[in-house]
């Protein structure tokens, strides 16, 4: 967990951990978006940059790892007799790919840094709630939190080989964006969104 806590820039703040008993089900419901959205990504970039064989391998299992956690939140939610449906995302995502440049390879170094953080901030989350929720969830998400650590070390190690040169001051880019939109207040509760307002 110190790679990822290092990694970040701030914590989740206590703000929005304060939220999460109230809007659970929203929690879950969006938590289900977001590993339907990474397995999407995983295929996206397979697709997108077929020449970067290991790449390509490496998506392809991470992509059937997070259909299989869909999977799950599914279950979990029929459990809570919660019904699975869309919802409007957090502007977290929409917002960290706006700063990714164009050219194909820097954008796929952006787009590996990007999920770097995703899953990062994914883990760090899971981290947080294990203390807060009942033992069925708490188990579960402490199960999720060792595969989004993986993941996001994933995808750093990419991002650093491809682009073949020092990533950091990209990186801290993104990282300071990904701070302030997990510290700014949010009109909408969502698995990365800021605090309520």
């Amino acid at each position: 967990m110190s790679k990822v806590t290092d990694f970040l820039a701030c914590p989740t703040p206590k703000a929005w951990l304060k939220s999460v008993h109230e809007n659970i089900d929203l929690l879950l419901i969006d938590h289900a978006h977001c590993e339907k959205k990474a397995a999407s990504m995983a295929i996206k970039l397979m697709f997108q940059y077929p020449e970067h064989v290991k790449l390509m391998h490496c998506m392809s299992r991470l992509a059937r790892e997070e259909l299989r956690h869909f999977e799950q939140v599914l279950v979990v939610l029929n459990t809570r007799n919660v019904t699975f449906k869309h919802q409007k995302p957090s502007r977290y995502a929409g917002e960290m790919h706006r700063m990714a440049r164009t050219s194909k390879s820097d954008r796929l170094v952006d787009l590996l840094i990007i999920g770097a953080f995703i899953e990062a901030r994914s883990c760090e989350r899971f981290s947080k709630l294990v203390p807060l929720l009942n033992n069925d969830l708490a188990q579960f998400y402490g199960r999720l939190h060792e595969a989004e650590e993986r993941h996001f070390e994933n995808y750093l190690d990419f991002a650093g080989s491809i682009a073949g040169s020092s990533i950091e001051s990209r990186v801290n880019e993104f990282a300071a964006k990904e701070a302030d939109l997990i510290q700014t207040p949010d009109t909408i509760f969502r698995f990365h969104s800021g605090p309520l307002q």
